[in-house]
């Protein structure tokens, strides 16, 4: 046992901790947990904790079904609304196989992989999110309605914004928990929020994103609410996004800042072109819902792969900024990627950029939204629909090498199946309501 585990179990005794969660990622993005008494803690960190792996869907079959979680000590945080007497604290976990290797499908082990290859090459990404959410009335049976809290709209204030406690709260909370907020304010959307929080390493940045999700419901329950992260809950109204922000250090130096000649590093723009250029081919992965493609071309959402400085209608935008804020903003993304998968790829396309020399192409500084064809007619368009990114998925030999092939291959199939379901529904509103609006 290491010596952060070691402390980490001093600091467990002497909190009175006596529940333990061991949380991770399936598939499709939905956190996981296991709890085990604080007693456990010891054999998990050296053995592992067994789980039935079959019973998550896309992990194993039933012949491998077993599978163990180890605690990640870096991740140790207190749940602030799970006090004592008994209080319980969770852990991230990464998955291996009952000899010890690391499970293929674990997202955090893919990330991690990526990051390492990132250090390898001289570079360290940092990543700050920006999701936003949804907030609704619930029923007098606690059951979520399609009502939103509120009518307000960007950045209004009380009494249109009805959010502002409940954002106080959330705030408050991942304070607690390690998580530093930077703003908070109401969205576009009636009943739609968003709250930005500070960049951290890829890994970091991923985890924390998975807690705010828990943190934004749990806070939300608490106050008779619902928290949607769906992409697109109201057919007329914005859509959400998670608006993932990069930045990129060599030598401890942001590679996107140049000060002296106002103008980015080759560096960084090849970083720039291979996400835009590999975008179509991961966008299963960004947006991963039927409902995704609902919030495309409309609202601030991208449809093209474009590129422009502070232009909220392209694909990636390099937000008006300065010294070590510069940075460049993915706009289509949407809160219910795994964002393991999601980080991961994003990541390892802007490096395969800067290991080919790829070069930027010209910035369109345009509103695609009301451009003329003669601006548009060039661009490649994003996948409008859950199908044809399926299509580009699996004839893109880039995703298999990073995800892995039984990945890859795993989680086509479920999404083919989903689009399948789609394709044949008869109301597609209904098909949102049922399988996405209460779980997403």
């Amino acid at each position: 046992m290491n010596t952060t585990a070691c402390e980490v179990l001093e600091f467990v005794k002497e909190n009175g901790i006596k529940f333990v969660r061991l949380g991770f990622c399936d598939l499709l993005g939905f956190q996981k947990n296991i709890s085990i008494m604080a007693e456990e803690l010891p054999s998990a960190f050296d053995v592992g904790v067994s789980f039935d792996a079959h019973a998550i869907q896309g992990f194993s079959d039933i012949v491998r079904s077993d599978l163990l979680l180890v605690p990640d000590p870096a991740t140790l945080t207190i749940l602030p609304w799970r006090p004592g007497p008994g209080r319980v604290a969770r852990f991230y976990c990464n998955i291996i196989n009952p000899d010890g290797s690391a499970f293929a499908l674990d997202g955090r082990a893919i990330l991690k992989r990526v990051a390492e290859q990132s250090v390898k090459m001289g570079f360290v990404c940092r990543i700050g999110a920006e999701c936003e959410f949804y907030l609704f009335k619930t029923d007098e049976n606690g059951q979520p309605t399609c009502t939103p809290m509120d009518r307000g709209g960007y950045m209004d204030i009380s009494p249109l914004d009805k959010g502002e406690d409940i954002r106080r709260e959330i705030c408050l909370t991942l304070e607690e928990m390690g998580i530093m907020p930077q703003t908070s304010h109401h969205e576009q959307g009636p009943g739609q929020n968003e709250i930005v929080f500070r960049f951290s390493d890829a890994l970091a940045c991923a985890d924390n994103l998975l807690t705010f999700k828990s943190v934004v419901k749990a806070v939300a329950a608490r106050n008779g609410l619902f928290a949607s992260f769906m992409p697109k809950p109201i057919p007329n109204a914005a859509g959400s996004g998670l608006h993932v922000n990069l930045s990129l250090f060599q030598n401890g130096l942001n590679i996107f800042k140049n000060a002296a000649l106002d103008e980015h590093s080759k560096m960084a723009e090849s970083f720039v072109a291979g996400i835009l250029s590999r975008t179509p081919e991961m966008t299963l992965f960004l947006n991963p819902l039927a409902n995704s493609y609902e919030r495309f071309g409309k609202y601030e959402a991208p449809q093209y792969v474009s590129w422009s400085h502070q232009n909220r209608s392209q694909l990636v935008r390099i937000p008006a900024a300065i010294g070590e804020k510069v940075r460049m903003e993915l706009r289509s993304p949407d809160p219910s990627v795994n964002p393991y998968f999601a980080f991961a790829l994003i990541i390892a396309a802007g490096l395969e950029g800067i290991e080919t020399g790829l070069a930027l192409p010209a910035a369109v500084d345009a509103d695609l939204y009301t451009a003329l064809d003669r601006v548009t007619c060039n661009l490649a368009l994003l996948p409008d629909s859950l199908d044809k990114a399926v299509e580009i998925t699996k004839g893109s030999g880039f995703v298999k090498k990073i995800m892995g092939e039984d990945l890859h291959s795993k989680y086509l199939a479920i999404k083919e199946s989903e689009a399948a379901a789609f394709a044949v529904a008869k109301d597609k509103a209904e098909f949102y309501r049922e399988r996405y609006f209460s779980y997403i």
